[in-house]
């Protein structure tokens, strides 16, 4: 498989009224109107999580405030009307996952009980698994999918949950910057970690450049992404965007090891795999950290955010649960898990 032309900002392809308004405003067209589409398109919309509509057009409106494609104008970032929409979608968007993943029941607000109930409901995680796929049965064009489809959130990774970092004191905030120090590298540029899967997609021959992949990804993995940035960006989503990182932490390790012995399996270089055996090591210790002296200390210094904590951390356990069921069914039916189809 070769490198897509890489998206910008022009050449993104709306995937409906809503995305179409919202590039057009972004664009600088003032008649745009994406407010207006949004309230007329939402009510037709059956299932907002999974519509490439409203999920692209969250996508575009988050990359505002991410400065993350190219050709997006700062100016815009506060503009009324693109904010007003957002709103819109954010709360449709937030009904819709509160709706279908159920609260779970909440321990008493305390490092030991949060730290014990988050690592419960890790463990009982046990949907389909792409990541034992990947270690014994997928193929070279399997693991470039694999890449485009990480390749939204993996080439800003740590960015959204570093929303968090001002809106956090005093225990909670030192553990989350302890996690985040190790995801930026630890001061060393080249071990980012979102620089080491750069690498990783070069040496799968794929283009590394943030976006190039929009139009080949599915709405369900642009809400993975989307989710993260609806509770970082909302401050008074904290605890679920904390509840979140804690349960992306716990359930990686494992994940990543067998990712680096499929990747071994089928010959990739130590370039390639570096990526996933870094994260062995990190995840291993950051999840210890996320759970008790992240999670726990909140949950004990602010007992009110309970709830949304424990909200946070199923809510990222089941939608990256619905992303991962998304390409492995696409596999096991002999299909691309992308929008265009696997591109040779």
């Amino acid at each position: 498989m070769t490198a897509l032309a890489h998206s910008t900002l022009e050449t993104v392809t709306a995937r409906g009224p809503i995305s179409e308004a919202v590039l057009g405003r972004l664009r600088g067209n003032v008649d745009a109107g994406p407010t207006d589409a949004a309230r007329a398109a939402l009510p037709l919309t059956a299932d907002v999580i999974r519509d490439d509509d409203v999920q692209l057009a969250l996508f575009l409106l988050y990359a505002s405030s991410y400065g993350s494609l190219p050709g997006l104008d700062p100016d815009l970032e506060w503009d009324a009307d693109l904010m007003a929409t957002r709103r819109i979608l954010e709360a449709s968007f937030e009904a819709a996952v509160r709706a279908e993943v159920p609260q779970p029941e909440s321990p008493e607000p305390t490092v030991d009980a949060v730290g014990r109930a988050l690592f419960t409901m890790a463990a009982a995680d046990t949907g389909p698994s792409l990541s034992r796929y990947m270690a014994k049965k997928a193929t070279r064009e399997n693991v470039v999918e694999s890449f485009i489809q990480r390749s939204v959130y993996t080439l800003r990774e740590a960015d959204p949950h570093s929303w968090a970092i001002p809106r956090l004191a005093g225990r909670a905030k030192a553990a989350l910057v302890e996690i985040q120090a190790d995801e930026y590298g630890g001061g060393r540029p080249d071990r980012m970690h979102a620089t080491i899967f750069a690498r990783a997609m070069r040496g799968v021959g794929l283009d590394d450049t943030y976006g190039t992949y929009v139009d080949d990804v599915p709405a369900i993995t642009l809400a993975s992404l989307n989710l993260m940035s609806l509770f970082g960006l909302n401050r008074r989503l904290v605890g679920a965007i904390v509840g979140h990182l804690a349960a992306y932490e716990m359930t990686s390790s494992i994940p990543c090891r067998l990712y680096a012995d499929g990747l071994r399996r089928l010959g990739y270089s130590d370039e390639v795999v570096d990526y996933f055996d870094e994260h062995v090591e990190a995840d291993a210790v950051h999840e210890q950290i996320a759970a008790r002296d992240l999670a726990g200390a909140l949950a004990e210094d602010h007992p009110e955010m309970l709830d949304d904590i424990m909200f946070g951390a199923a809510a990222c356990l089941t939608v990256d649960g619905w992303m991962g069921a998304h390409i492995l069914d696409a596999w096991q039916r002999g299909e691309s898990s992308l929008r265009t189809g696997a591109r040779a």
